[in-house]
């Protein structure tokens, strides 16, 4: 299939009641399923909202009842459901980005980029893997919040026989409002640089530290012009299609990664 259905859900989230928010979206998806998407996007943390309370939030992983719910919601409507968890295993906290499929299997991507403004390095492990998937022939690099403003972690890294190393980037964030305008750039200049679409999922509302945010959930195409762009602070549900065909045309149309500076990040290096 050359075609990716994406669902973004931008939503208000309860702070730190799991179930109250896992019942919310389910509401919120409604009858929602694989006829009319073939991707859901929760935000980050959507199931306690941005949450420092790491040691008495995070759900081990093995025992997670908002993994459970993921599954389950996968398996019920027939397509991935994605967002981010608090995460306890062997020992170790993550904001841990979770991808459901229809099948019940997982994948998961943690956090790399830790937010130490909110003292986020202080309450979670960072990962130190990216983590490719694929749906629908897309290839989607995963990717948390503040990870959007590292664009060399971002980066393209092809292999020797390889044009591209992925075909979509996934951003899911609990971003405030009042740095909104870096938000909706990034967003746009991870499109550019690395000639692929970016799906951006960001929440609306107050959290229970007075934080507030605008949302700007996007759906960003190649050449950064957007597909979904809703500049209101209101929750929301949009469905929009990335075509895998369209992308290779306005690859080969405007090949800029011919003259793309070709490195690798080095194990070790900045962990």
């Amino acid at each position: 299939m050359s075609e990716l259905r994406t669902t973004l859900v931008q939503s208000d989230l309860r702070w730190e009641d799991p179930a109250a928010n896992c019942r919310m979206l389910e509401e919120t998806l409604g009858d929602l399923n694989a006829e009319e998407t073939d991707l859901i996007v929760l935000p980050e943390m959507f199931s306690t909202s941005f949450t420092m309370n790491s040691r008495e939030m995070a759900e081990p992983m093995a025992e997670s009842p908002t993994v459970a719910w993921l599954q389950d919601q996968a398996s019920r409507r027939g397509c991935v459901i994605t967002g981010s968890i608090s995460i306890a295993e062997e020992g170790d906290y993550f904001n841990r980005l979770v991808w459901a499929r229809p099948d019940g299997s997982l994948v998961h991507y943690d956090k790399r980029h830790l937010f130490r403004m909110a003292g986020e390095h202080e309450r979670y492990s960072m990962g130190h893997e990216r983590v490719i998937v694929e749906l629908n022939g897309f290839r989607i690099l995963l990717s948390v919040c503040y990870d959007l403003r590292f664009p060399v972690w971002l980066r393209q890294q092809p292999g020797p026989e390889e044009h591209f190393e992925y075909d979509a980037l996934l951003c899911v964030a609990n971003w405030p409002a009042p740095r909104r305008h870096p938000w909706r750039v990034l967003l746009q200049a991870r499109a550019i640089e690395n000639l692929c679409p970016v799906i951006g999922v960001n929440r609306v509302g107050e959290d229970a530290r007075g934080m507030t945010y605008a949302g700007d959930s996007m759906l960003v195409d190649a050449k950064g012009e957007a597909l979904i762009d809703e500049p209101r602070d209101l929750p929301f549900v949009r469905t929009g299609a990335l075509s895998l065909d369209e992308l290779q045309a306005f690859r080969e149309k405007f090949p800029a990664w011919r003259d793309a500076d070709h490195f690798r990040l080095a194990d070790g290096v900045g962990f």
